[in-house]
């Protein structure tokens, strides 16, 4: 099928055929001296330093055209921000040939189009920094005009694209037309920039784990199948990398970390994607009042350097990552929103409390599910200011150390922000025996029907049977974390490629 144009694509291919027959090449070879940004130029740009910026190269993309005749003012875009460029005829077309300005910048450019300028900075009579054109170059034909975006006279947009279809699917464009949605990336990288140096600084070290896992361990989700050719045999993508960080600890090592690509096959809605990314680090030693701590003070220092405070605006709200942040069983939470203590119930118990509170809840559920189903439903979402929801029920946990003092929980923690789950952690469970009854458990728990309980991985089992010292380890969902540091309200926000439904394209 040939591909369906707009009339502007159609005209726009018209003129890309009309800078060929003129021997221009509208994709010239990608060199180009570039030797400011518009906004480093206009923050320093003064009298006293002009003579600095005697001599200038840019780039960027067109976003405005004013024709005054024999002079064009036109904005352009660059990685930095927006700046004017003054586009004189007889300065970029000094000889008898006008073609340049007279083809080419008066019916050939359009909004889209990248063009690279030489030339000297000055401010206008109406006070605006800009560029005088001395040579002007055009770098890239835009065949495919950009939203229509308002902008007032200092180039900021007042009438942005915010459509969602369009921004998430066509997320090069949206940060062309909306160039405040790069600075959540920016600041994506700056805050996961912050925690690597961080943890390095800690003395931990970075390492990688398998993509590509024969067993989907350390999560209790439901994974995606791939097939592995030359093996013959069904493949994971991973859901976590728990066991293999942890078999790095038997291994030797006291403290390891990973930014970790995990995929989990699961429903897609403000705060999930299939594929999300999450930091997890173990900690050789350590205990999870350890791991409190020092989540504490990484979450302070994240936020500072994100903001210059410890206070952070999500939405409506002001959430304070001073520590130390509150602390509370996950039974005292149920019991403190619902009034209702379900420490001592059983599975039966469970389920009629779900009844009682209008909870619907799977026949494959077991006592752990319950649980966590009742506090997701009843209590989560009310602990904006960050908590740490701690001792979890055995069965909830199959990963986790029993607890030291307190019969039939273990040592867990999550952090629950803006009534969301950021980071979840444990004293882990070094004891093979327990650890080998856990999973047989899970086991059951998958015969039952419960799809997403955990595989049983008997290697990572051999692992701790060679002996794992004390340790401490955390998972923290990175997304998440970047919604609540850039306020954003949806994980497609902070997503550059979010996940969406195939479109079909017109071949």
């Amino acid at each position: 099928m040939s591909q369906q144009l707009s009339e502007q694509e159609i005209i726009r291919r018209d003129k890309l055929k009309e800078l060929e027959a003129l021997g221009i090449d509208p994709f010239p070879a990608p060199l180009y001296p570039v030797s400011h940004f518009s906004t480093d130029i206009k923050q320093q740009f003064t009298e006293e330093t002009k003579e600095s910026f005697a001599d200038v190269c840019l780039a960027g993309r067109v976003m405005t055209i004013n024709d005054k005749g024999k002079v064009f003012f036109i904005k352009i875009q660059d990685s930095k921000g927006i700046i004017q460029l003054y586009v004189r005829k007889d300065d970029i077309c000094p000889g008898d040939d006008k073609t340049l300005f007279d083809k080419v910048v008066k019916h050939l450019l359009d909004l889209g189009d990248i063009i690279g300028v030489t030339g000297f900075v000055f401010t206008t009579r109406t006070g605006e920094i800009s560029i005088h054109a001395k040579t002007f170059t055009l770098l890239a034909k835009s065949l495919k005009p950009l939203p229509v975006v308002k902008r007032d006279e200092e180039g900021n947009v007042f009438d942005a694209v915010t459509d969602p279809e369009f921004r998430y699917r066509q997320r090069y464009a949206d940060l062309i037309v909306n160039p405040a949605v790069k600075d959540t990336f920016v600041k994506r990288s700056k805050l996961i920039n912050t925690i690597r140096d961080f943890l390095n600084a800690a003395g931990a070290l970075e390492v990688d784990t398998p993509v590509l896992q024969s067993i989907p361990g350390g999560a209790a989700a439901r994974p995606f199948i791939t097939h592995h050719n030359a093996l013959d045999v069904p493949f994971y993508l991973r859901i976590a990398n728990e066991l293999y960080l942890k078999r790095l600890i038997v291994g030797g090592f006291d403290w390891v970390y990973e930014f970790s690509r995990n995929f989990r096959n699961e429903g897609m809605d403000r705060t999930h994607n299939p594929e999300f990314t999450i930091l997890e680090w173990y900690t050789a030693y350590k205990d999870y009042f350890w791991m409190m701590e020092v989540t504490e003070q990484l979450l302070e220092k994240v936020a500072i350097a994100l903001h210059g405070t410890t206070d952070v605006a999500v939405g409506e709200k002001t959430i304070s990552f001073k520590a130390p942040f509150k602390r509370i069983s996950i039974y005292d939470a149920i019991k403190e929103n619902t009034g209702i203590d379900i420490s001592e119930m059983d599975e039966a118990a469970l389920r009629d409390t779900c009844r009682q509170l209008n909870i619907p809840a799977d026949p494959a559920f077991g006592r752990g599910k319950l649980i966590d189903l009742i506090f997701g439903e009843t209590s989560e979402d009310h602990y904006i200011q960050p908590t740490f929801i701690i001792d979890y029920p055995v069965e909830m946990s199959p990963l986790t150390k029993k607890h030291r003092s307190k019969a039939g929980l273990v040592e867990r923690f999550e952090l629950i922000i803006n009534g969301k789950e950021i980071a979840n952690a444990y004293s882990e469970l070094n004891d093979p025996i327990d650890q080998r009854e856990r999973f047989e458990e899970q086991g059951r728990l998958m015969e039952r029907g419960d799809d997403e309980a955990m595989f049983i991985d008997y290697d990572f089992l051999r692992a701790l049977e060679y002996g794992m010292p004390p340790t401490s380890g955390i998972g923290i969902g990175i997304d998440r974390l970047c919604m609540l540091m850039t306020n954003q309200p949806s994980i497609q926000d902070v997503l550059l490629f979010p996940q969406m439904r195939p479109e079909r394209l017109e071949q």
